[in-house]
């Protein structure tokens, strides 16, 4: 298409005059992968439509909410007869009051959830409640684990033992991130000596589970086992962020995947996004009472929204967590994943292409390297070159996936075990091209 036919090439062009770099989110973009970045005009089930009519298979999923796929009927007639009734009120209502309950009931680790509207809302939330509760400043977080964009998180890991992070984004002064203290995920050398030195200071560690942000990369069971350990030992608040995994890679989110390999095991608190909203902005936090209790209007720790508990949203939210607790939905939901996984595997092993993947629930990610990676340096190994070439491939044959290789991808309800066969055959197609021209 010329940039006169093609509406994607016209929004974007508009777009660019009035909005940063044409999007509300970098990632949308498309500047890791070069193109024009399509911009979405439906979706329905699997698929979405461009402003072309171009339809795709999506494994995007809005970044992970769409866990039933799009407008799934009991979803889409629970958000209409809450529109009905008002947008925002800014009071209580009971449908706040049944998603908390609906939240703890399925993440036992809580007593007491707090809803806000974004992940990086709830993020910025548990460090200042963790900070609260303990009365101390420093905090842990692991290279590659994105927590959203407050400024006490937007930092980068220095070489060596636990040194202090440095900004890496423009407008986050050095002082802001002084008691952030970055370490290697998966490193228990590094984590036990960062406790060593500065354990009695540090607040809270805070932790993706499964990281969606490199990719798709797992804490190891000894990690995280450790991780509790040391946190109990120095009375650090535990943090899980399962903004991503939450309620997306298992019922009980990521947690529950690892109370079954650690007899036991809970974190202290936990943050939660996506799923529980249904693809409304809707997100949360929660701890034990004796924690969530320094939370105003209880205690002296201050946190409010205007929107947070919306209405609509928390509408959404419950019609969402009522169909994946449906006896059997992971387990379908969990096979698909890893039929994709496998036939993706299967055909760049045909034609000879280095690739690995690894999956949960329906959280899923890939590498065209020959074994799964651990840590970020190691994920940055990744040809991102050949990377592109794929995501362009997939893209041209209707298969809408993440256009960055950092980024972890989702299968829904909604997909099938033909889109999963038809999206396979495509990326066969596509290595078969990286095979024959490696270096291009």
């Amino acid at each position: 298409m010329t940039t006169t036919t093609d509406l994607n090439a016209n929004l974007f062009e508009r777009a660019a005059k009035v909005i940063p770099g044409g999007v509300n989110s970098p990632v949308r973009a498309f500047r890791a992968v070069g193109g024009t970045p399509r911009f979405i005009t439906r979706a329905q089930g699997a698929y979405i439509w461009d402003a072309n009519g171009q339809k795709y298979t999506d494994y995007i999923g809005s970044w992970g909410p769409m866990i039933l796929g799009h407008g799934h009927p009991a979803v889409v007639e629970a958000v209409q007869k809450a529109v009905l009734e008002g947008f925002s009120y800014g009071a209580p209502t009971e449908r706040e009051v049944e998603l908390a309950e609906a939240i703890l009931k399925l993440m036992p680790s809580m007593d007491m959830v707090r809803l806000v509207s974004s992940g990086t809302e709830a993020a910025m939330s548990t460090i200042r409640l963790a900070r609260g509760a303990t009365g101390r400043s420093k905090l842990i977080k692991f290279e590659g684990c994105y927590h959203g964009h407050a400024d006490a998180l937007l930092v980068k890991a220095g070489s060596g033992l636990a040194t202090f992070g440095n900004p890496t984004s423009a407008g986050v002064p050095p002082e802001v991130v002084q008691h952030t203290v970055v370490l290697e995920y998966n490193n228990i050398e590094q984590l036990e000596a960062a406790f060593a030195t500065q354990g009695h200071d540090i607040a809270c560690l805070m932790m993706e589970p499964i990281c969606g942000n490199m990719n798709f990369v797992r804490a190891s069971v000894p990690f995280v086992k450790r991780c509790r350990e040391l946190c109990t030992q120095y009375g650090t608040l535990l943090v899980f962020d399962e903004v991503m995994t939450g309620f997306r890679v298992a019922l009980g989110g990521a947690q529950s995947v690892y109370a079954k390999a650690i007899p036991g095991f809970e974190p202290d608190m936990t943050v939660m996004g996506k799923v529980i909203g249904g693809g409304m902005p809707l997100a949360a936090f929660g701890a034990k009472r004796a924690v969530m209790n320094h939370l105003a209007p209880l205690g002296t720790v201050y946190q409010a929204g205007t929107l947070s508990g919306n209405p609509v949203a928390t509408a959404c939210g419950l019609a969402t967590l009522a169909q994946i607790s449906q006896p059997g939905f992971y387990d379908e939901l969990s096979r698909k994943t890893r039929a994709l996984i496998s036939g993706l595997s299967q055909a760049a092993a045909a034609v000879g292409v280095p690739f690995c993947g690894d999956s949960e629930g329906g959280m899923m990610g890939f590498y065209l390297l020959p074994q799964l990676p651990q840590t970020y340096s190691q994920v940055m190994a990744t040809d991102g070159s050949r990377f592109n070439r794929l995501f362009h491939g997939l893209l041209d044959r209707g298969v809408y996936i993440a256009p960055a290789l950092y980024e972890a991808g989702f299968v829904s309800q909604a997909h099938t075990d033909a889109d999963i066969a038809a999206t396979v055959a495509a990326a066969a197609e596509v290595f078969q091209t990286l095979a024959s021209d490696p270096a291009r």
